[in-house]
């Protein structure tokens, strides 16, 4: 087994969301992989094997400290930058297919070549949207640390993971936000609000979810969570064409997301990958 390091959707050098690639993982249960997962510390940790669908170019398994996750945007990206790079060919010209918890994923390859490129994935259909309920959206707010009156609308973009969407005002009333400590597990909360005038950044994102322990955690640069808004914003016209957003300011990161829909329709979530470390051995372990 190997195993690359990669930053994903960096706006600067090891500004985005880290990422561990396995590959080679059948020789591992799925205990071993979260065993791993857990020791590495990253936000997620991602496994290569033989696709079962035909029609995909590889099968990925995504893990988080706290389990396993059916889809995420930052390992998808990631996934198929490392598949690439180590040789992969895709049976589609242009497209690589992936195999996840969800089902196929495409990912466009067109962009800049190494040692960064730009990749996109198709944002997948919101498995939960429509409006919080007073319940939900109350303690929404209350583990987000935002103030009342900054939530212009507070909806579900679940597509995986349980993303609710706490729309806010202003950037700054997304970067004043001060969550909660602890949060129960499959908490999925995140912040969205047009960029500052004049910054270049057209929207502002921050993410939280629960880990292992009970803690909220913030990461760094959340695909799945600027898929999910994505997909809403287009939807209630909120936003056309294409978009630029940030996300991770506030744990000293600085990502870049590159949001576009396409002439069929499709929302493609788009960022860089760089490669850190490539083909370290992975050695067995117990």
């Amino acid at each position: 087994m190997k195993i690359d390091l990669i930053d994903v959707f960096p706006g600067r050098s090891l500004g985005g969301n880290p990422l561990a690639v396995v590959h080679g993982a059948e020789g591992l249960d799925e205990a071993a992989m979260l065993r791993l997962t857990r020791w590495l510390g990253f936000s997620e940790t991602t496994f290569l094997l033989p696709p079962t669908d035909p029609q995909a170019d590889y099968r990925v398994q995504i893990f988080f400290p706290a389990g396993e996750l059916p889809f995420a945007g930052h390992p998808t990206l990631g996934s198929a930058y490392a598949w690439l790079a180590a040789g992969g060919v895709p049976k589609s010209a242009g497209t690589v297919v992936q195999e996840c918890g969800i089902g196929l994923v495409d990912v466009q390859t067109e962009g800049a070549t190494a040692p960064a490129r730009r990749l996109a994935f198709a944002a997948p259909a919101l498995t939960r949207s429509g409006p919080l309920d007073e319940a939900e959206r109350a303690e929404a707010i209350r583990l987000a640390g935002v103030a009342p009156e900054a939530v212009v609308e507070a909806v579900h973009v679940a597509n995986g993971p349980k993303w609710q969407l706490l729309r806010l005002r202003s950037a700054a009333d997304v970067l004043a936000a001060r969550p909660a400590p602890e949060a129960p597990l499959g908490t999925d909360i995140g912040l969205a609000a047009p960029g500052e005038a004049g910054s270049g950044i057209d929207w502002e994102l921050r993410a939280f979810f629960a880990n292992q322990h009970g803690s909220l955690t913030e990461d760094p640069v959340t695909g799945s969570f600027n898929a999910g808004v994505a997909v809403h914003l287009f939807g209630t016209g909120l936003v056309d064409g294409s978009y630029t957003a940030a996300q991770g300011r506030m744990v000293g990161a600085e990502g870049r997301i590159f949001v576009s829909r396409d002439e069929s329709g499709v929302i493609w979530i788009g960022g860089d990958c760089a490669m850190i470390s490539q083909g370290g051995a992975l050695t067995a372990f117990a």
